[in-house]
């Protein structure tokens, strides 16, 4: 349901190419954090599809440099997770401000805005629920247990295809 709320109201957005290659994952989390308090996991898996949807949406271009590991609990970035990890599975405060490199651009205010209104309604593990179904993660797990640790990269083609594919069959 959450990735047809969003293929509706996104598929009306410019797809032109732009990078925002002064764009972070943490000016990205600082943004969703801006919106509300949350958990690290869901943190993490907000800014996973931020990055996902935005390559399928901006062909290939990055919202930001970085990479999503397929660990247990689902895609991290291993940046991010660092910065965080004091919260352990409480909230991270609500941020006041949005970063300078996401309040000067509108239109990728509005993009973080249809994704936190397609996926913000739900917790970090129906989150974590949710990527373990799709193909980014599973490829990048391969055959591993699913208590198994991993530090495999999620691989930026896979996700593409995939979200790409949900776009087309959404």
């Amino acid at each position: 349901m959450a990735k047809i709320i969003y293929l509706e109201q996104v598929k009306t957005m410019s797809t032109t190419s732009t990078t925002f290659t002064e764009t972070t994952v943490f000016d990205v989390a600082k943004a969703f954090l801006n919106l509300e308090p949350m958990t690290p996991k869901k943190l993490q898996k907000l800014c996973f599809y931020a990055y996902s949807w935005y390559m399928v949406f901006y062909e290939g271009d990055k919202l930001f440099d970085g990479e999503f590991e397929a660990w247990i609990h689902g895609p991290v970035n291993p940046e991010l997770y660092r910065e965080y990890r004091k919260y352990g599975f409480n909230e991270i405060p609500q941020e006041d401000v949005l970063p300078d490199e996401i309040s000067n651009n509108p239109r990728l205010v509005e993009f973080l805005e249809h994704i936190h209104q397609t996926y913000g309604h739900l917790d970090g593990d129906q989150l974590e629920y949710l990527t373990h179904q799709e193909d980014p993660w599973l490829n990048a797990r391969k055959n591993l247990k699913p208590y198994e640790p991993s530090n495999n990269v999620l691989d930026d083609d896979d996700i593409i295809e995939y979200y790409r594919g949900e776009l087309e069959n959404g």
